[in-house]
């Protein structure tokens, strides 16, 4: 368990910039900010971007923005630097080359020369024969000397650490105890990889060194990584940082909180009319306790009484109706005021009118008709006439699978423009054989709940792409509660 802090309590949370900012960000930080201030500490944003294929230019601003909107406050970060600067990994890379070079010279690591197509073969054969690990350790048994020599001669490779092959690791989680993992299952992490940049497991350690941090708290996804973490500590000869791994955000059925399933973006949040007091609140709910049943208090309650001990291992379920029915709290209690200006701010901005109205002012021709003309650009889930839904001659069933690949088209999209919506949907009408008839008007309806309605792409880029995501899984499931008729 969490003891009372030894040192100076430091924590961080280091998304990846690879996408929309991650409800489940908002969680962990929440966690790692309320328990250091609780016992004085710093806060830390670290953003993770060494992952250069799924890297996205826009995702790192969106991330902090969300985090501001959030409300929780960081002491050091890339926008705001700090004694530890920098706080972006894409600019800390010498660093990690530097501390690979000194797991090489102590032997702690070696270089692997195997090529992509033997590593996927390896791991194929691994798991048929249903052996731990995805990788032989082939490139183990080379001898300094060989390996050097092949490295000089421009030979490509990665750097992996040499995990020891016997005996247990063994780390205290700060919600399960001691947690034990055998050592031969645990495979020789690649740590470098053949591009000079560090894998996560790598720079994550050194960045937790360098930057002083006192305790770890993340995501129970990360256990099973946590023994590699430990192992390249004692190879450093550094102290560990406590850990402690929050259980994950779940949906109905249990399984770990997906897009698939339901809103993970903050924005979409943001963008439904849930106020940043309530959005904690609730979040704070989510394997947390505060005692004597109370569900509403606020983040300065919550760290009054914050302790880790109190969290809960089952996994918490992310209810959009509990979320609503708390915010539905805090709306209550605004002033008046304050109302008025929330509306102003986030539905009725100057933003975003400024969007909409060139879609409809040849449209209607008096003002009384402006809101009935774009309802859609404000509100949240819609209700469905499924027959609107249907193309001619298309089944209930075919028309939910075709919006369901659509979406998938849809999914891969980087910046939600009128120009990459309308190449992502001209590709899938090519791949799939379809004609537009047959796929725009149910998106048209299920994005906007009308057939007849500004066009389409410039409305659905307004909307969002979080909310058209929403709306169209909700359309897909209206269209999959049809019954079918009877043979």
């Amino acid at each position: 368990m969490i003891q009372a802090p030894s040192r100076p309590v430091r924590v961080r949370i280091a998304p990846s910039p690879t996408g929309d900012p991650h409800i489940g960000t908002a969680y962990i930080a929440l966690f790692n900010y309320a328990f250091a201030k609780k016992h004085g500490g710093k806060f830390i944003v670290r953003i993770e971007d060494t992952d250069q294929n799924r890297f996205r230019k826009d995702s790192e601003a969106m991330i902090l923005e969300c985090l501001r909107w959030v409300g929780l406050p960081w002491d050091e970060g890339p926008d705001v630097g700090g004694p530890h600067a920098p706080y972006r990994q894409s600019e800390r890379t010498q660093l990690y080359r530097e501390y690979a070079q000194v797991l090489l010279d102590k032997g702690h690591a070696y270089r692997c020369f195997c090529s992509a197509e033997r590593l996927d073969l390896v791991r194929k054969e691994r798991m048929a024969q249903k052996l731990q690990g995805g990788y032989d350790r082939h490139c183990r048994s080379l001898s300094a000397y060989e390996s050097a020599q092949r490295a000089k001669n421009g030979e490509s490779f990665t750097i992996r650490m040499k995990m020891p092959l016997t005996g247990k690791t063994v780390f205290n989680d700060g919600l399960r105890g001691d947690l034990e993992f055998e050592n031969d299952g645990v495979d020789d992490q690649v740590l470098l990889k053949s591009d000079g940049f560090p894998t996560y497991h790598l720079a994550n350690v050194i960045d937790d060194h360098e930057m002083q941090i006192s305790h770890v708290i993340r995501g129970e996804e990360w256990i099973s990584s946590t023994p590699k973490h430990v192992v390249l500590y004692d190879m450093f000869g550094w102290q560990r940082p406590e850990f402690t791994h929050l259980p994950l955000l779940r949906n109905a059925d249990k399984s770990k909180i997906s897009k698939r399933k339901q809103p993970t973006s903050i924005n979409y949040y943001k963008r439904k009319g849930i106020l940043p007091e309530a959005l904690r609140n609730y979040l704070a709910l989510m394997g947390w306790s505060y005692g004597d049943d109370k569900e509403i208090f606020t983040t300065e309650d919550m760290i009054e009484h914050f302790s880790i001990e109190r969290m809960t291992l089952g996994g918490p379920v992310f209810d959009l109706e509990k979320l609503a029915w708390l915010n539905g709290h805090y709306m209550r209690a605004l002033s008046t005021d304050s109302y008025v200006k929330f509306l102003q701010r986030e539905l009725f901005s100057t933003e975003h009118l400024e969007r909409i109205v060139p879609l409809i002012r040849d449209r209607i021709e008096k003002f009384e008709d402006f809101i009935g003309a774009t309802h859609f650009f404000f509100s949240g889930d819609l209700r469905y006439d499924t027959a609107q839904l249907l193309p001619k001659g298309r089944s209930a069933a075919d028309t939910a699978q075709a919006l369901s690949d659509a979406l998938d088209a849809l999914e891969v999209i980087e910046f939600w423009t009128v120009a990459e919506i309308t190449s992502a949907m001209e590709k899938f009408l090519a791949a799939k054989s379809l004609k537009a008839k047959d796929i725009y008007m149910p998106l048209r309806v299920a994005t906007t709940g009308a057939k007849e309605t500004p066009p389409l792409f410039e409305s659905m880029e307004v909307i969002g792409k979080e909310m058209v995501r929403r709306r169209v899984r909700c359309a897909i499931a209206a269209l999959n509660a049809v019954p079918t008729s009877p043979a």
